[in-house]
């Protein structure tokens, strides 16, 4: 076929050098080609949208299977991944400019977190490498062990499931909508191995099995999204009695902190509370750690007073604080927490502690630091800026307060992973995402959170409430979209007044979880692995074992 035939008048003029320099040649194309494959990728991924990049999981397959060795497809994967996470995570640069003593480390954080998080597309490649069956079932086994790289990236040191395949598909869009089904992981792996099935149009064996393994892979992606425009087509928004207001402040992280901007941090957030409404809102939702000072402290003071002021009787205020607990057998005889209170305005002075959310799922080295008691042993807790970590909370579950749907609170990263909030038993009505993206400033991190925290709507069924201090705030129905008019950019400061969509019935993942996934993943290794060693079992190419070239 043409691409073979490219390929090869490519490579003779590549044989026709000099030994040493066709070496370094080929050697600098993979490499070049590698990097190519993970950007391409990223750019994939909202808010870029490029979906032409979905085009380097073919590409970082075929690096893998014509490379001479496992270890030269894990050098293959590793470079992709690095690619792929410095594109999709350097705004966590961002973070250590907002005080300056810490810009030195900005290099080191959007190097060594690409660096290390590309370890997982590395092994992923090596272990394709070393066990690439013939034929084209050899799609099957890169998608799974691709996308089971993945579910542990997104579980190890308590996981970091930034941007995966699945995620590519904007969420509210009709590709998204069978992450209802099978979750994002599952549709990581159908859109990885739908797009792979392009790669063996580029290798050996009959036209005939290279053009269908192709078509095979679009007609699935076709599917998904007829299944996701009828699903939309049929969805019904409907909305409770409940109003809720999202509060943005738009406080700047560089400033929270100075001691001068507290009072006017308090104030805008009183005054925004208070804003008169065409009906007075039953919920009012501040983000995560909105005032720069600690529960223990702000509810002991005319803060608190203020607060209630500014709410009416028998609102609740729900707003991210941090929080410590005295506990003598801490190390330092005291607990602390990333917390969400349910505070409840009765009429009286101050307010009500209604319920207490602990967050569970911590960011590693934000928020603790792993392997804390050696990293403390060898001086780098000082070195990261950290005095002391957070405490992770109980098993996350839903708060009920009366008077309001029971909500169950994500705290910030916790929106990242699926399967977090009950699907069945112990369905709450809606989630509560409290977050902080003000670290991150102006990049495309705020924007990437919020398509990922959409995904969580999808799965469950369940509207999202999401307040952060510098957008993007926003409700988003149960379908990952965000309702009409009810949304606050980044650098506006402001309030949304929306009424709290219905959620749907339970869906198949919220039933479910991930057990689609993991029977895929299953479904995919057995066929490959079985299948494809056994020629005339899968007669859709010739059973020549495929090798590497160059």
């Amino acid at each position: 076929m043409f691409p073979d035939a490219a390929l090869d008048r490519f490579a003779a003029r590549v044989r026709a050098l000099p030994e040493k320099r066709r070496a370094w040649t080929w050697r600098l194309i993979r490499i070049g080609l590698a990097l190519s494959a993970g950007a391409g990728t990223a750019l994939a991924h909202p808010p870029f949208g490029v979906l032409v990049g979905l085009l380097g999981y073919p590409l970082l397959m075929i690096l893998s299977e014509r490379s001479d060795t496992p270890r030269g497809a894990f050098w293959m994967g590793w470079l992709a991944g690095f690619a792929y996470f410095f594109i999709g995570c350097w705004w966590v640069a961002e973070a250590f400019f907002v005080n300056p003593e810490q810009a030195w480390m900005a290099p080191f954080a959007a190097s060594l977190l690409p660096a290390g998080l590309g370890l997982f597309w590395g092994v992923a490649c090596a272990l394709y490498r070393r066990f690439a069956p013939i034929g084209v079932v050899r799609v099957l086994l890169f998608a799974a062990l691709f996308c089971a790289a993945e579910w542990l990236r997104g579980h190890v040191l308590t996981g970091f499931p930034w941007n995966p395949a699945g995620a590519t598909w904007r969420a509210g869009g009709g590709m998204s909508q069978f992450a209802s089904v099978v979750g994002v992981y599952g549709l990581s792996l159908i859109t990885v191995a739908s797009t792979a099935a392009l790669a063996p149009l580029v290798g050996p064996g009959a036209a005939r099995g290279r053009l269908i393994s192709a078509g095979s892979g679009l007609l699935v992606l076709a599917a998904v999204g007829l299944f996701g425009a009828v699903r939309l087509a049929q969805a019904e928004l409907r909305f409770t009695d409940t109003v809720v207001r999202l509060v943005q402040a738009d406080v700047k992280q560089e400033t929270k902190w100075s001691p001068e901007a507290y009072r006017s941090i308090v104030d805008r957030y009183v005054a925004l509370t208070g804003q008169p409404a065409a009906r007075t809102p039953d919920v009012v939702v501040w983000p995560e750690g909105a005032l720069p000072a600690s529960a223990n402290d702000v509810f002991v003071s005319a803060d608190a007073t203020a607060m209630a002021d500014a709410l009416r009787p028998g609102q609740i205020l729900l707003m991210g604080l941090a929080r410590g607990e005295a506990d003598p057998s801490a190390p330092e005889g005291a607990r602390y927490y990333n917390s969400l209170f349910a505070l409840v305005d009765e009429g009286g002075p101050g307010l009500r502690i209604a319920a207490v959310y602990d967050k569970h799922r911590l960011v590693p080295f934000g928020e603790y630091l792993p392997l804390g008691s050696i990293m403390t042993a060898v001086g780098l807790r000082s070195l990261v800026h950290m005095p002391s970590d957070f405490s992770a909370g109980p098993i996350p579950a839903p708060i009920r307060v009366p008077g309001v749907p029971p909500v169950q609170p994500l705290i910030c990263y916790e929106s990242l992973y699926p399967g977090f909030t009950p699907g069945a038993a112990g369905r709450p009505d809606w989630i509560v995402n409290a977050s902080n993206d003000a670290w991150f400033g102006a990049t495309s991190g705020p924007r990437q959170h919020l398509n990922l925290a959409s995904y969580r709507a999808i799965e469950t069924g369940l509207p999202i409430a999401r307040a952060t201090p510098t957008g993007i705030s926003a409700m988003i129905d149960p379908w990952g979209r965000i309702v009409q008019n009810q949304r606050l950019d980044p650098g506006v400061a402001g309030v949304v007044d929306a009424p709290l969509p219905r959620p749907t019935a339970v869906t198949p993942y919220g039933r479910w979880g991930d057990a689609f996934f993991f029977a895929g993943l299953l479904a995919a290794l057995a066929i490959s692995l079985f299948a494809g060693r056994r020629p005339g079992l899968w007669p859709l190419t010739s059973p020549t074992r495929l090798r590497p070239r160059g």
